[in-house]
């Protein structure tokens, strides 16, 4: 007995709610650490401009005085406003089945039938093969995702701007969210390459600690580590060979997991009592792009009160359902995101980089 078209578009739309609601976290939490401690501090944004926009404040302007007595005294305007203007970018992933694909998994199709006339077995059978579909992907669109998140967005003229740009190893280059970072010393963020890890000559600890103090400085403490293989491959002997210890801070670092939430990828060592997250993915940018600084030699303190990710209001992972077009026996089932990853300060923000 056969499913109509409504049925088999509303069974796909139904399994794709329902693992989006349930099983999206848990392939997160352990995987993709950058993505899930972004989406875990998301704000919705609105979607009526072609830009997220950030207030910023590039200055005081202090009109500070000394005077005595009837000695005169100055006022002056203040212009320390500044918009930093992220444009907000779409995503889209999705699946077809075709009609024989249907037939082949035990499933008939009745466009013209009244409803409800399916078996229990060709149920069980849509079911399944939805099931497979939807949870690939969702874990397609993740993975994707969440390179993009890291990237600079030059890899594609459509995609958001990502971790490379915001926390740039060249800070004092380019413009981002419109602001020009040579002329705009306020927009830079703190950058170190070139670090050693030789024993007791290394330059490690040295150039972690000035990245630190930079960055609580300017924005407050960083609350996330993240780092590739061999960076903290590099650190962890480091420590042991020159101080016989592998955490910075012995006291602070006893509680690794820092409530970060991300044991699965907690390399169980801290900076500042910090925990340092590996990011697996880094190594899959390396194999894709073969950047001139390795993201697996690199390491990123981030501030996450100053590093957003703004999805449009009723945009973040929506799902779609297409209509089958008159010139095709094809059903369509589709996932989008809309909106921008955003920084309010780029000076609380470090990135370093082993030699």
């Amino acid at each position: 007995m056969p499913f109509t078209t409504a049925e088999i578009q509303e069974a796909g739309k139904s399994s794709q709610d329902y693992y989006l609601k349930n099983k999206r976290v848990d392939q997160v939490n352990t995987e993709r650490p950058l993505l899930k401690k972004l989406k875990a501090k998301q704000k919705n944004a609105p979607g009526n401009k072609e830009n997220v926009v950030v207030q910023l404040r590039k200055a005081n302007s202090s009109n500070f005085q000394w005077y005595i007595g009837s000695k005169v005294v100055t006022y002056n305007k203040r212009r320390n406003i500044e918009q930093a203007k992220f444009p907000w970018r779409s995503a889209h992933d999705g699946f077809a089945l075709d009609e024989d694909r249907l037939i082949q998994n035990g499933i008939q199709i009745d466009e013209n039938g009244k409803g409800k006339n399916f078996t229990k077995a060709e149920c069980v059978q849509l079911d399944n093969l939805l099931n497979e579909e939807v949870e690939a992907l969702d874990l397609g669109f993740e993975e994707k995702f969440d390179q993009a998140l890291h990237l600079d967005g030059t890899q594609d003229a459509d995609a958001l701007v990502g971790l490379d740009s915001l926390i740039s190893l060249t800070p004092a280059t380019g413009t981002v969210g419109g602001i020009d970072a040579s002329t705009n010393v306020f927009w830079r963020n703190h950058a170190a390459t070139g670090l050693t890890v030789t024993t007791t000559t290394g330059t490690i600890v040295d150039k972690m600690e000035a990245a630190w103090r930079a960055c609580i400085r300017n924005g407050g403490m960083p609350g996330f580590i993240l780092a590739g293989t061999d960076f903290i491959d590099g650190y962890r002997k480091f420590m042991l060979n020159t101080y016989g210890q592998v955490n910075y801070g012995a006291k602070e670092a006893k509680a690794v997991d820092g409530g970060s939430g991300m044991k699965g990828t907690d390399s169980n060592l801290a900076f500042q009592g910090v925990p340092i997250i590996w990011d697996p993915v880094f190594q899959e940018l390396d194999t894709l792009y073969s950047p001139a600084t390795p993201w697996e030699k690199r390491c990123y303190f981030i501030n996450c009160n100053h590093m957003t990710l703004r999805p449009l209001e009723g945009h973040d992972m929506k799902s779609r359902n297409p209509p089958r077009p008159y010139d095709k026996y094809e059903w369509y089932w589709g996932l989008t995101w809309k909106g921008a990853l955003t920084t309010s300060r780029r000076n609380a923000h470090a990135v370093l980089a082993i030699a």
